[in-house]
């Protein structure tokens, strides 16, 4: 599949917690080098956490998204989660299909931890939600029950869905829950074990996952070693799938 094309019935997707678009390491901006990353994954969806939305000095006078998005994803939806004296910053999602509809629903617990679910359908048919959950047990178990609640009030249960993110969820709990819910997750059911994603540069824990129901799955990858490991604390995650 050809970065300028994609079939109708089959699509790969990639999550991806950017870290701002500042490496670990020296805390420079490296949405330059993030961007070529990215396009070369080929995927007509991306799922982002922690992008920035307004801020002063952003990269050509643009949101982190639109900078990424640039003429590889012509539509994009951003929901604005923590807001803080020089910018903002929350999930996005970057596509090649357009939405029908896109939603930002705050499940913040606490102020000092400000989180929400952006939630979407595509034209293709597929709903969508883009994650990070909080770093604190109860707090995101109370996050997963407002995910199934928004998923019972608005997806149909034959509909095809994605969720991915960054859930946080070192220990498997919400992992094992999801899966009682009739959900897959993508590099699990392909390998037998959930990705290790952070820290990138030697990746022990894992934080991050591709979710999905009524959907085909057909490929999942850890992406891992370079450059991933310069550009972020996290590793991605992409997947292929096609529709039933």
């Amino acid at each position: 599949m050809s970065s300028n094309e994609y079939n109708e019935t089959e699509f790969r997707i990639c999550s991806y917690n950017i870290h701002k678009g500042v490496s670990t390491s020296s805390m420079r901006s490296i949405l330059p080098e993030l961007k070529q990353a990215i396009r070369r994954v080929d995927a007509q969806m991306m799922f982002l956490q922690e992008v920035v939305g307004e801020r002063a000095g952003a990269v050509a006078d643009l949101p982190q998204f639109e900078f990424l998005a640039d003429e590889v994803w012509p539509h994009y939806a951003y929901g604005r989660n923590a807001i803080y004296q020089k910018g903002d910053h929350g999930n996005a999602v970057l596509s090649k299909y357009p939405f029908i509809t896109w939603s930002n629903r705050d499940v913040s617990r606490w102020w000092f931890s400000q989180r929400g679910i952006l939630f979407g359908e595509l034209s293709l048919g597929v709903y969508v939600a883009c994650i990070h959950f909080g770093l604190f047990g109860h707090e995101r178990r109370q996050q997963l029950n407002s995910l199934f609640t928004l998923l019972t009030e608005a997806v149909p249960a034959s509909a095809p869905l994605i969720i991915a993110g960054d859930f946080n969820d070192w220990n498997g709990k919400l992992h094992r829950q999801m899966t009682k819910n009739q959900f897959g997750e993508a590099y699990s059911d392909i390998y037998g074990q959930r990705a290790r994603t952070f820290p990138s540069r030697l990746p022990l824990f894992s934080m991050d996952r591709i979710y999905y129901r009524n959907l085909r799955l057909i490929d999942a990858e850890l992406l891992s070693g370079r450059p991933w490991n310069r550009l972020s604390d996290h590793c991605a995650l992409a997947a292929t799938f096609s529709l039933r």
